[in-house]
């Protein structure tokens, strides 16, 4: 693709790291939705170039629309034509994806247009250093001084650098290197001109030899040389899908015996001296038990007998009195 150029929107401001360990400011800047809205050609248009849009424009006119027609939906908030070495066989509605105009590494221009700052001395506009602030200057600090001659010319030269409106003009900066780029958005080392949400235009003019790229974190990076693990979600969840796991015969769960294969592997008398003792022990619970309930049966007649006892007394006393 002989394309060098593509429209985004400038996000947010942050720093990251190169592998060598230096910090470097960077910008975001989305390019998602960058579209062809219309393509010229040389047999008709006399040079060769196509159309950007990017973003949805609320409010569009008649003519932004019917320009547009055939390629989105809704129109364009920001429309650029690119100038092409040769006749692309872009079609109108194709979708340009950054990774397919823009790589690590790359030297891009960037246009925008700069904050606007309002009216502005020579001092804030032009980095003036002001007059003296002793000898009796109590009002020049910011002043700018002379600003020409007398008689020859007699006037004041174009261009002179005074005092004015500052900013909201467009602004390129130029040699910035890109560090990252994904379909949605690209890494640009170095700031850019605007304020958040403005639109920006990227455009390709060479590669760095000497690019260092970011530090990555070994824990991100996927390892794709060997097996991995399986870790215990993925292992209940193939459990869930097919069942119950089948357990062998050779392992069982901790704290279990098998008093079948070790009954087996005692020897004859062993084993009877061990169903003679089992016997034993379920003799003496039943005893217990027993002795138990004859006692609990003591006590309770013993209780009656002193109640009666009790009882008979009473009507003696009262036969008598």
């Amino acid at each position: 693709m002989t394309l060098n150029t593509i429209l985004g929107q400038k996000k947010e401001q942050s720093q990251k790291f190169l592998e060598d360990g230096t910090r470097i400011p960077v910008t975001r800047i989305l390019v998602k939705g960058n579209v062809v809205t219309n393509v010229r050609i040389a047999d008709k248009h006399k040079y060769s170039a196509i159309q950007l849009g990017f973003g949805v424009k609320k409010n569009a006119t008649k003519s932004v629309i019917g320009n547009t027609k055939g390629a989105l939906e809704q129109a364009p908030n920001f429309l650029k034509e690119v100038r092409i070495d040769a006749d692309t066989d872009l079609s109108i509605g194709t979708m340009i994806n950054a990774s397919e105009v823009l790589a690590e590494g790359d030297i891009i221009d960037i246009t925008g247009v700069s904050k606007g700052k309002g009216y502005a001395g020579v001092v804030k506009r032009h980095g003036f250093h002001g007059g003296p602030k002793t000898h009796g200057q109590s009002d020049r600090h910011r002043a700018p001084g002379s600003i020409g001659q007398g008689t020859t010319p007699g006037r004041v030269y174009k261009g002179k650098r005074m005092a004015g409106r500052m900013g909201n003009e467009n602004v390129t900066i130029r040699n910035l290197v890109v560090v990252g780029v994904t379909e949605d958005e690209v890494l640009i080392k170095g700031l850019v001109p605007g304020s958040v949400n403005t639109m920006v235009i990227v455009k390709k003019v060479g590669a760095n030899k000497k690019f260092v790229p970011l530090f990555k974190d070994k824990t991100d990076e996927v390892e794709v040389a060997g097996d991995l693990p399986v870790s215990d979600d993925a292992k209940t969840e193939e459990i869930l899908e097919n069942g119950q796991p089948q357990v062998s015969s050779d392992v069982q769960p901790a704290g279990t015996e098998n008093p079948t294969n070790e009954q087996a592997s005692l020897s004859g008398n062993q084993s009877t001296e061990i169903d003679d003792n089992t016997k034993e022990d379920s003799e003496l619970v039943s005893d217990s038990l027993e002795t138990g309930s004859t006692d609990s049966q003591n006590q309770t007649s013993g209780e009656n007998k002193k109640e009666e006892a009790k009882e008979e007394k009473k009507e003696e006393v009262e036969n008598a009195g």
